[in-house]
């Protein structure tokens, strides 16, 4: 569904967050349905899959992930992080469960082409994995806390010895790959990352927008220059409206000139819908290729 971010930003709102998260949801084909079907429907996809799921604890948050075992000799896993789910229920007043009805990361993940490792990790309280520190700031404002983005880098820590690797590639959709830009900037075993329709700079974003700051994120434009040797490929929608390509290439150009990235501008394709479907071909295009350890 292609929607233009005015639709949802015209007149006198009072927080401007709210409009960030009302137009990505929309964008992202978030009905506002019932949490339990969503959980069921990504529970669906991983059991076709023949995935095996768990809830990982961490030191604050619970987080829901999925495991394909390799078959392969890599010593890579492949991680797909989940986008930033449904934040508000409408104006002005946040979901009390950020669980996403389109589970997109999850989506792109079961499609991974080859046989090795991959895993799928969700959100802060997204699926069920709501038992600790589940405050609306970690799906808002904070969501790309320090908080957020340590519990995230245990939980890796814990998929690479279940699956018995030493190196990740980081694959995040949405705001899910912000946090993985901001993962491969704090680790040292990333060897490559991949985002899709991912907001990398969020200063630019919100002034182009001009919405307010999430004021207890951090920023993985402003450390880029640290990712200027990790091979990257940015995919974005030639049509998305909420993250057109000037982010990807604004985060970009804080690297050094050299750096080994690909920024891969989709035609036809907006935020939300037709990822997955797309998902195929995109993943096994000559750049994706290249990468050690992808397939």
């Amino acid at each position: 569904m292609k929607t233009d971010l005015s639709d949802h930003v015209r007149g006198p709102y009072g927080d401007a967050l709210v409009r960030i998260a009302l137009c990505c949801a929309t964008l992202l084909s978030l009905s506002f349905g019932s949490p339990s079907v969503a959980r069921q429907s990504a529970s669906r996809l991983v059991r076709d899959a023949a995935w095996q799921s768990q809830v990982i604890p961490t030191g604050r948050f619970d987080l829901a992930s999925a495991t394909r075992s390799g078959r392969d000799t890599s010593d890579v896993l492949v991680i797909y992080i989940e986008g930033d789910g449904f934040a508000y229920t409408r104006e002005g007043r946040r979901s009390l469960d950020p669980t996403p009805t389109a589970p997109v990361a999850l989506q792109l993940a079961v499609q991974h082409p080859g046989q090795g490792a991959v895993a799928w990790l969700a959100r802060p309280c997204q699926y069920a994995a709501r038992s600790r520190h589940c405050q609306s700031d970690y799906w808002s404002i904070a969501r790309f806390s320090s908080e957020v983005i340590d519990s995230a880098s245990q939980a890796l820590d814990l998929l690479l010895r279940q699956t018995n690797r030493i190196r990740l590639i980081l694959v995040g959709y949405s705001g899910g790959g912000t946090l993985a830009a901001l993962l491969a900037e704090r680790r040292r075993d990333v060897a490559a990352l991949v985002t899709v329709a991912a907001n990398l700079d969020l200063a630019q974003w919100t002034r182009a927008h001009r919405l307010s700051p999430l004021t207890r994120s951090l920023d993985p434009a402003a450390e880029a220059a640290l990712l200027s040797t990790v091979p990257q490929i940015h995919f974005v929608g030639g049509d998305d409206t909420v993250v057109d390509p000037t982010i990807a290439r604004s985060f970009v150009a804080r690297m050094a000139p050299n750096a080994p990235v690909s920024i891969i501008v989709v035609p036809h394709q907006d935020h939300g819908g037709g990822w997955a479907r797309r998902w195929p071909t995109l993943s096994t295009r000559p750049e994706p290729s290249q990468v050690r350890g992808w397939r």
